[in-house]
Parts: structure tokens; C-alpha cells; sequence
């Protein structure tokens, strides 16, 4: 299915090649690749737990994020649909990719709930997706930081890897 499509960007279901493409897009920009992650993704969308989206740009796989209506985990759990692992290939940023890929991701929730829900890392590497959703109208849902999907106690060490997250919502509808 086609969400969005205009002269540079398609919005589209996650396809079985694109896995090993955004793999290989994210080893050649240095990140820690895991194509796995984005298989399981497309069985849990099989096992109709997920809808997982891949925006192109000119093409070519640029960004993917998945929609989990009753997600299981984190400061929502149960309780609104979850935006999960968003990421736009840097030679595809500030082109409008993770915008179009965000509008589609939100609209899908939106078919769940009013409100939709997402958590975000804590070290630099998650900057720009801070500062995008912050754009977007997220708020903190005031838990305070997660660490390996609990709740990081008051004066608690963790460590600042992909493991400590802060969960944001955003009203949908009011």
C-alpha cells in the first residue's frame, strides 16, 4: 500500500528487500546495523501486530518506522498505539523523508486512538529525531528516563546506550 507519493517521495509498506537494503545503508554510514530488527518487524506485521513503512526517495530506501497499535512494552504499554523504530539514512535528511514518513505513521494511530506514543533515545545520536518530534507537538509523559524497559530509579545508574529512552505522546485528535 502507497501513503504518501510525490515527485521524490513514496511512503510504502516495508517490502522483504528492504531490510537488507537499509542494512547496508546504515553500515556505510557507520551505524550498527542489525537486519534482523526489521524482519522481526515484518512478522510481527504478518502476525498482524505491526504496520511497518519504508519511505523512498527517488527510488531508493531512505527511512522506515513501524506503527504497533497495542504495543507491549514501555510507558504506554497497552495503552496507545506506539511509533517505533523511526530512522532516515543521513544522505536522505533535511529532504523531508522523516516528515512524510511521520504524517503516515501518525495517521495510521490515529485509527487506534486519539493520542499515539513513541520513545526515544537519550545520547546525541537521537538529536535530530529530538528535536523532530518536539517540532511535532510530543510531549514527555513525565515517567522520567527508561533503562532496559523500566523505569531508571532516582539516583539509579544507567548507561547512555540505546537502552535509556524517554517516552513522549502526542494528542492526535482533541
Amino acid at each position: 500500500m502507497v501513503y504518501y507519493s510525490d515527485e521524490k517521495i513514496t511512503v510504502r509498506d516495508m517490502c522483504d528487500s528492504d531490510p537488507k537494503a537499509f542494512a547496508e545503508g546504515e553500515r556505510a554510514q557507520g551505524w550498527d546495523a542489525d537486519e534482523q530488527k526489521l524482519r522481526r518487524r515484518l512478522e510481527e506485521r504478518a502476525e498482524g501486530k505491526a504496520v511497518c513503512l519504508t519511505a523512498d526517495w527517488c527510488g531508493e530506501p531512505a527511512g522506515y518506522v513501524s506503527v504497533y497499535p497495542n504495543y507491549e512494552h514501555g510507558a504506554f504499554a497497552g495503552r496507545l498505539p506506539m511509533i517505533v523504530d523511526f530512522a532516515v539514512l543521513e544522505k536522505f535528511r533535511r529532504k523531508g523523508v522523516g516528515g512524510k514518513l511521520m504524517d503516515a505513521a501518525e495517521r495510521i494511530a490515529g485509527e487506534y486512538a486519539d493520542e499515539v506514543g513513541l520513545g526515544v533515545g537519550l545520547n546525541p545520536s537521537y538529536g535530530s529525531a529530538q528535536r523532530m518530534y518536539c517540532k511535532r507537538g510530543y510531549i514527555p509523559d513525565g515517567s522520567g528516563v527508561w533503562y532496559k524497559n523500566r523505569v531508571c530509579g532516582e539516583y539509579e545508574d544507567c548507561c547512555n546506550d540505546d537502552d535509556s529512552v524517554l517516552y513522549f505522546s502526542k494528542k492526535l485528535r482533541h
